[in-house]
Formats: structure tokens, sequence, C-alpha cells
């Protein structure tokens, strides 16, 4: 281990890869058939370290261009500093967007670099406040058909993982059909929806009432995430029981500070690969401890796991369909759910994944 003496981050490196998904994808307000997988690369002291995020391949260059000279000799131990540099670098270009996304890879890349130069596993490193953190299975997108939906969300019931979510919002008039098909072959599983913003409040607050007949626990995006007053309509309004969610587009802590300030949400989503890394996350999950609201982490479950199992109020990591058949495709050492939970692993320091690059190759964006 590198405790005593200065270690200096000796190159940055990032590169993009497109990734056809096994199937057309939609939501209540987006279609893709592909998902770009952009990874960063330090290291320092004869150890690498990577990060990730999902983003356009733009993200990959700016790191190159301009966050490379924010981190490359810097000390690799003192991550605070080279994220405020980092943040301070992108003032001119907008840090909403792509900018927090290429931070994110970058501040996970140093984080996931310092655990394995001092050989721990990163929950270990971040300070675990629990052993596990319990998963959602996430997908069902609008493009399914529903066989294809009930066989989704059923598998994942079947290897235990006690709730599923759903996507809605594409046709309205069909979602009370889709989520009666979800509910007839989950059981008493936990149902979710997410509707990606899709909805008008009225008719938010209508499928509200709807969705109830069939026990769904949570409502995600049920109006757009930038519509604080009619998140809170909706908040006040739905049955007793439905959790209204949202907050996975947040880049910074003024978004979810004005999100929590408007009472607009009973969980908030953050998303370490958009919010600036495990830097940007462990402070969201903070200001969610001092409000008192849980936490929840918007999709790529394996890095999301050391986060959540170190967050005072974690409740779950969603276990999305894209991003988990991305991690299994190029990752080694991925973390599967056990009983509907992850669980960190100490066999491996830092984030304990290692990039499967010749796998990749083809996809290079």
């Amino acid at each position: 281990m590198k405790t005593r003496q200065r270690v200096t981050v000796e190159n940055l490196s990032a590169r993009a890869y497109t990734i056809p998904t096994d199937a057309p994808e939609a939501d209540g307000t987006l279609e893709w058939t592909s998902t770009t997988l952009v990874i960063a690369e330090v290291s320092a002291g004869g150890v690498s370290g990577i990060g990730y995020t999902y983003a356009d391949a733009v993200a990959a260059t700016l790191i190159e261009s301009v966050l490379r000279d924010e981190v490359v000799g810097r000390s690799a131990w003192d991550i605070g500093s080279t994220w405020q540099s980092m943040c301070r670098s992108v003032r001119n270009l907008g840090r909403p967007g792509i900018a927090s996304h290429a931070i994110s890879a970058v501040d996970t890349a140093l984080w996931d670099l310092k655990s394995k130069l001092l050989g721990l596993p990163l929950i270990d490193l971040l300070g675990k406040s629990r052993p596990s953190i319990p998963v959602y299975g996430s997908g069902g997108f609008t493009s399914y058909s529903i066989h294809r939906l009930q066989k989704q969300l059923s598998e994942w019931v079947s290897i235990g993982i006690p709730r599923v979510k759903m996507k809605v919002g594409a046709t309205p008039s069909q979602d009370v059909a889709r989520v009666r098909a979800a509910r007839e072959v989950i059981g008493d599983a936990e149902l979710f929806v997410d509707a990606n913003g899709a909805y008008t409040q009225k008719e938010a607050l209508s499928l509200a009432e709807e969705f109830d007949r069939y026990d769904v626990k949570w409502f995600e995006e049920p109006v757009s995430s930038d519509d604080l007053d009619g998140l809170r309509f909706i908040r006040e309004h739905a049955p007793i029981g439905m959790a209204i969610a949202a907050g996975e587009y947040g880049y910074d802590l003024r978004y979810y500070l004005s999100m929590l300030r408007s009472h607009s949400v009973d969980v908030l989503q953050a998303d370490a690969t958009r919010c600036t890394g495990v830097t940007g996350f462990m402070k969201t999950a903070a200001l969610c401890e001092a409000w008192s609201i849980p936490l929840s982490a918007h999709t790529s479950p394996t890095l999301h796991a050391h986060l959540c199992c170190a967050a005072q109020t974690a409740v779950h990591v969603e276990y999305f369909h894209d991003h988990v058949r991305i991690e299994r495709m190029f990752f080694d050492g991925v973390l599967d759910p056990k009983d509907g939970r992850l669980t960190p692993s100490h066999a491996r320091p830092g984030l304990g994944i290692e990039l499967r690059e010749s796998d990749l190759k083809q996809f290079a964006a």
C-alpha cells in the first residue's frame, strides 16, 4: 500500500463504445436502439482506476481535451480538490449535461484508483452503513409486447427480486391494461411505474388512481421532473402508499436542493454517472440525510451498490436491464443479486470490476 508518499496521477484517457440494445427500447418520451458507454481510466503508482458513464461519445473527447489537464499531475489522494478543479474547468461549457457526465466518469475512476492503491474495496473506503442494498428489476419498456413485458418482469421475480418497474406513458390509453398484465404475472411483488415525464398533471393523477387498483407502490416522473409544482401536486393528491419519485436527471446539488425545498418527491433519485461521480453522489446522499428523504440510485447497479451501502438513507438500486446487460458483457466482477440484494465484493479492491477491452473493441464509437 502506498499510504505515506505522494502518489501523482500520471495519465488520464477516455474512449467511447456504442452497443446495440438487444431489442428496440422506449419509454414514455424517448426511443433508442443503442447505448453509448464512456470509459475513463486514470493511472498512478503502477495502478489503474476505471470509471464510466452512459452518454454521447463527445464526453470522451471532453475528458481528454479539458479534464485531463485538471487531473494529471495531481495527488491521487486529493480527490476533493481535483473534483473542484474539474467542475471549475467546465464553467464556460455549461456544467449540467455532457460536462457532468464526463466529470462523473473521471471522478469514479479516481475513487477506484485510490481504493486500489490502498488495497480496499470502495465500500470500505467510503464507510459501510449496511452490508447489502435491495434492488428492483427495471425495464418493461413501452416498445415491448405484453408477452415480453410479462416474461421480463416475471423472470426477475423468479430469481428473488421482490420489486419490479415498468415504463408507461408512450400510449396512455394502453397503460392501465399493461399494468394489469404486469400484476397478473408478478404476484405479490411490488410494482413500480415510470412515465419519464410523459403525462400532464391531470392525466397523471387520473392514472395514479387507476394504477392504485393494481397496488402500484412507486410512480416515477409522472410529469416532467422540471415541473416541480406539478410533481408536488401529484405527490399531495396521489393515493396513500404510492411514492412519487424523481431526480435521475440531476447534475448538481442545487437541482436536488430545489426538488427537496419544493417538497416535490417522496424519494429522490440520483445517478453517479451523471451527478459528477462518487463525490457528487455522496454529497447528494448527505443532502437526503439532512432532509430525511429516502435516496434511490438510478441504473448502473454494480457502481451504485458500493455507494448505496455507504449512504445512510439509500433504500434501493435500480437493476436496469440495459446497463445490467452491458456490465455483464464487458466487465469481470459485476455483482449479481441474491435474495433481491446486491452485496459489494471484498474479493477485489476498488469497484471490484475489470474491463474486458478486447470484447469492446468492435463497438468503438
